[in-house]
């Protein structure tokens, strides 16, 4: 069995930081990409930013106010993000791609939730 929990998140006034943090544990052989998606009230699931084998891509929205990285060693990705806006207020999910049993397999996490307040 293969888990990815969240921490981090929080309430925070406009332009404040917060740093988001997702360790997958269990039967893990290998992990692909690893990224973080968000939902806010009413609208759909997005991607916000993805790291697979060091390289890095991020949602416009987010390009220059969030980093995402990876510390291979203890399974686990992160997602500082500084300037935060009312806008990016959401539910953020941890998503990695996991090979447990000899293929790979998607992988959510149950998702905490980021208030930026005005």
């Amino acid at each position: 069995q293969v888990q990815l929990v969240e921490s981090g998140g929080g309430l925070v006034q406009a332009g404040g930081s917060l740093r988001l943090s997702c360790a997958a544990s269990g039967r893990i052989i290998s992990i692909n990409g690893m990224s973080w998606y968000r939902q806010a009230p009413g609208k759909q699931r997005e991607l916000v930013a993805t790291i697979t084998a060091g390289i890095t891509n991020y949602a416009d929205s987010v390009q220059g106010r969030f980093t995402i990285s990876r510390d291979y060693a203890k399974n686990t990705v992160y997602l500082q993000m500084n300037t935060l806006k009312t806008e990016d207020t959401a539910v953020y999910y941890c998503n990695a791609l996991i090979n447990s049993r000899g293929s790979y397999n998607n992988y959510w996490g149950q998702g905490t939730q980021v208030t930026v307040s005005s």
